[in-house]
């Protein structure tokens, strides 16, 4: 199977280059799984700009039974006109001598994925983890979730466009890396406005359409939707595909064929009880009272009431359903409705899928950081939290057995570390505090081209900031990322800020100060340590707070080899004197430490000298 995928993709290559087209990505493999399916190939790609990862897909008028250009034409034309969430997204095309070739956002058809999950091949990139009554449960959430989207983008298409799909089916569907459905099949796409409908003219010439149309089109012909509703065809179409993602089978219900009797409780088998009502509805053979794709929508969301006794409501109680439509209106909610929807988010973190929370709740949640009024506070946690179950290189994740999916190196860098990056510049203190005490989580997968770029010139305006906690974060960070700064900014631009961080009118952010010089001293230059650390410590050990003089002894111990000998002998051992007779034990007792420490070092150093020079 590889060899033919690998095949493919080099064929359609050496064609692009034969033809001397210039194409904005980056060929990849086909994805065979798709062929016969369409009048397209669907090939993975690299989109050249950006290296984002693409999908092409690719009409080749020279394949057998793909004679007709007017359908791969009309997808082009209506896909590039036609913007929604929940559409297929169109980016760029190029067109050379009869073929097409159209990038859209990176997807994988529905059709394998599903398939493959029942067959316990493989996952959809939202889905049942675990076994049994478990995954089953899963999968019917996630199968509702995607439905929602399918009858959103139906909705729009049927009122806003006042058009008709016509060929939705399973093969017309496909999913985003996040496992969300996205619309796509446009070869038919039609309006009563259009100049020349496609669907009402050669409807009947497009491959496997008999199989969802509806029975007045079996009967009359596609011309018999020209003075109907445009979602009278759709709404059929939709009931049997909502037979196929359940019932995993392609092969429509006898309601389907002549004389259309109803569906009875027996067809019902993986449909849950309150979707089989309305699907029955769908699956009238009236146009006139056939159940709308809105009216579907509307009962699922609770927003009309329901049929045969049940309530509807299956969208609107749905898990994920209810986390994206509260993503989708976070910029809008009150500053309550949103930390009630963080709280609930945080709380049911463990629950969702990484693709989900990597390529849908992460970017949502680094969106609402940009335009402020989040707790950045809880918000930046929670989305390391979110990003680590993801993180290849997580030992939660190599312990996991049921994770099929995890970002590498490069991927957490691009997706999660990129972002937060951009956050320094923020003036929200909030934002900046957190970026400050999650700094543990990011700092080791940060190069110093970014620390020096990025980081840095932004986290140095803490020292000077008027809230003291903030300060104070500041300099503990600078420990962190000390070994990836610049020698110019460590021996110059950092120790200015010391300097003053020093004589700050916080005890915490003085003491702080000294151990954060003490650790910095042996990256030093030698001509700063000789500058810089004598004075440091000594304005550490007159320091009035307790603490400050103690961390200033600390770190002349454990500088001791940064200093010359004869320096320690002349400069140092007075400074210590003073500590030995402090007012406080506790400082007297680091003193005859850091004394006795320099003591022996001087005496050692003192022996390997001559015994006199006298008379030399």
């Amino acid at each position: 199977m590889d060899l033919l995928r690998n095949l493919g993709s080099a064929a359609a290559s050496s064609l692009l280059h034969k033809s001397g087209i210039s194409l904005p990505y980056t060929l990849g493999e086909r994805v065979t799984e798709y062929d016969g399916k369409s009048v397209w190939k669907l090939y993975d790609a690299i989109k050249k700009d950006d290296s984002s990862p693409v999908s092409v897909f690719h009409y080749d008028p020279s394949t057998p039974n793909h004679s007709q250009p007017m359908f791969p034409q009309n997808a082009l034309k209506k896909l590039r006109t036609t913007r929604h969430p929940d559409i297929l997204k169109y980016i760029d095309l190029v067109e050379q001598g009869g073929s097409i070739w159209i990038m859209t956002e990176r997807v994988r058809p529905l059709r394998g994925a599903l398939f493959s999950w029942d067959n316990g091949t493989s996952e959809p990139a939202v889905g049942g983890k675990g076994k049994g009554a478990a995954k089953n449960k899963s999968k019917e959430e996630w199968t509702i979730w995607g439905l929602h989207r399918i009858a959103v983008a139906l909705t729009f298409l049927n009122n806003a466009c006042a058009s008709t799909h016509g060929n939705i089916n399973i093969d017309s569907i496909f999913l985003s890396p996040s496992g969300e459905w996205r619309l796509g099949g446009f070869e038919l796409l039609s309006s009563t406005k259009d100049e020349k409908p496609i669907l009402f003219s050669h409807g009947q010439q497009y491959p496997h359409l008999q199989d969802i149309s509806p029975p007045e089109v079996k009967k009359d012909g596609y011309r018999a939707l020209h003075d109907l509703p445009p979602g009278v065809a759709d709404a059929y179409a939709l009931a049997i595909l909502i037979n196929t993602v359940f019932n995993l089978t392609t092969t429509p219900p006898a309601t389907t064929q002549p004389p259309h009797a109803p569906l009875p409780a027996s067809a019902r088998g993986n449909i849950p009880p309150t979707l089989f009502p309305l699907v029955k509805k769908l699956f009238n053979p009236n146009p006139k009272v056939r159940m709308t794709c809105q009216a579907f929508l509307e009962i699922g969301m609770g927003e009309r009431a329901g049929v045969e006794g049940v309530s509807g409501r299956f969208f609107v109680d749905n898990h994920l359903v209810a986390v994206c439509s509260k993503l989708e209106a976070f910029p809008l909610a009150s500053d309550g409705e949103k930390a009630e929807f963080l709280r609930a988010l945080k709380e049911s973190a463990s629950s969702f899928p990484p693709e989900f929370a990597v390529y849908r709740i992460i970017p949502a949640l680094l969106s609402s950081l940009e335009h402020g009024g989040a707790s950045a506070g809880i918000v930046l946690p929670l989305i390391f939290e979110l990003a680590k179950r993801a993180d290849k290189s997580s030992a939660d994740l190599a312990s996991s057995s049921q994770r099929a999916f995890s970002l590498d190196a490069a991927e957490y860098t691009a997706r999660i570390i990129k972002p937060v990056i951009k956050l320094f510049p923020s003036p929200d203190r909030g934002i900046r505090m957190a970026l400050l005490d999650l700094l543990p989580e990011y700092e080791g997968r940060l190069d110093a081209k970014t620390v020096q770029d990025g980081i840095w010139p932004h986290l140095q305006t803490g020292f000077a900031d008027t809230v003291p906690v903030i300060r104070e974060a500041t300099v503990k960070a600078v420990s962190m990322i000390a070994a990836k700064l610049s020698s110019r900014v460590l021996n110059n631009d950092l120790l200015r800020h010391l300097a003053k961080a020093q004589s700050d009118a916080e005890p915490s952010i003085r003491t702080n100060t000294c151990i954060l010089i003490a650790r910095l001293a042996p990256t030093l230059s030698d001509n700063t340590k000789k500058k810089v650390l004598v004075p440091a410590f000594s304005k550490a050990l007159k320091d009035p707070f307790v603490h400050a003089r103690v961390a200033g002894l600390a770190g002349l111990t454990a500088s001791v080899d940064c200093f010359e000998m004869e320096d320690a002998a002349t400069r140092l051992l007075g400074v210590i004197g003073g500590g030995l007779v402090d007012k406080e034990k506790l400082v007297r007792d680091q003193a005859f430490k850091c004394f006795d420490v320099y003591r022996a070092k001087i005496e050692a150093y003192a022996a390997s000298l001559v015994s006199t020079t006298y008379g030399l």
